[in-house]
């Protein structure tokens, strides 16, 4: 239960701070918010399974969509190099 919570309050986090005003365009908080992100959503598999985890996943890949939108270019640069 109190790692759903965190998932929550991740996710309510993640909402305010987007909603800041933020002169890097909220890189900085993107990088801290990802380290958090993934120990979490390890953690959130471990306690409610797989089905909350993509659910978690989901609705922080449509919070940090530019972070993954330039990785899935690199990605895609360095795999057609």
């Amino acid at each position: 239960m109190t790692t759903t919570i965190l998932a929550l309050f991740w996710l309510i986090l993640a909402n305010l701070i987007a909603m800041l005003p933020s002169r890097d365009h909220h890189w900085r908080a993107a990088y801290v918010l990802m380290s958090l992100g993934l120990p979490l959503a390890v953690c959130l598999y471990q306690a409610r399974g797989l089905s909350w985890t993509l659910a978690f996943l989901l609705a922080a890949a449509s919070i940090l969509r530019w972070p993954l939108y330039h990785a899935w270019r690199w990605m895609r640069g360095v795999v057609g190099r």
